[in-house]
């Protein structure tokens, strides 16, 4: 049993650190890379045929599966923490004209995905990942997109950017929920 805690505890600080690594990944993506850089505005990435986004939503999206690892790993007390961390992440790395929404988008959604997630998690992972996920992803784009821009331009293509990350996690989701149930590796 000690061997399986050791499992989840490292775990869980591996996706901690991926969390915590992917909100800075967003707010450098979203000023440096895409196929058009808007002036005064962000980098964009196709996401579906004529549709485009603002390039972090990739690591937007990763960042909604990965606090739910966090807590399926670590527990309520440590995602709760990933939160708070991520939110000053957030509003260190953000560029300055984009603090406020950044890190106030963020809060919110990872609040929100919180409080989809942990009531769902017990009737199933997978499906609670990807509910929170959905929940958090429309959240920030919404919150994002209005006090960065003052526009809800992008959000369609905010909200399938992000998703095509939820759904690039899903094979792994379904991994880890078939080897936990087979090792006997319960969440926190």
């Amino acid at each position: 049993m000690a061997e399986i805690d050791r499992l989840r505890r490292t775990e869980g600080f591996l996706f901690l650190l991926c969390f915590a690594g992917s909100i800075p990944l967003a707010n450098w993506l979203i000023g440096n890379v895409g196929t058009t850089c808007v002036a005064k505005g962000p980098c964009l990435i196709p996401v579906a045929p004529g549709l485009q986004a603002p390039s972090g939503v990739l690591a937007v999206g990763l960042a909604l599966v990965l606090r739910d690892l966090v807590q399926r790993r670590l527990g309520l007390r440590w995602a709760i923490a990933a939160i708070g961390i991520g939110a000053l992440l957030s509003a260190t790395f953000a560029p300055p004209a984009l603090v406020v929404a950044s890190t106030i988008a963020f809060l919110l959604s990872e609040m929100a995905d919180l409080a989809v997630y942990t009531p769902m998690q017990r009737r199933g992972f997978v499906r609670a990942a990807i509910a929170s996920s959905m929940v958090g992803l429309v959240i920030d784009s919404i919150v994002f997109l209005s006090l960065a821009f003052g526009s809800l331009e992008f959000l369609a293509g905010q909200v399938v950017g992000k998703s095509w990350m939820v759904v690039a996690a899903l094979p792994v989701l379904a991994l880890l929920r078939s080897r936990d149930r087979r090792l006997g590796l319960l969440p926190a």
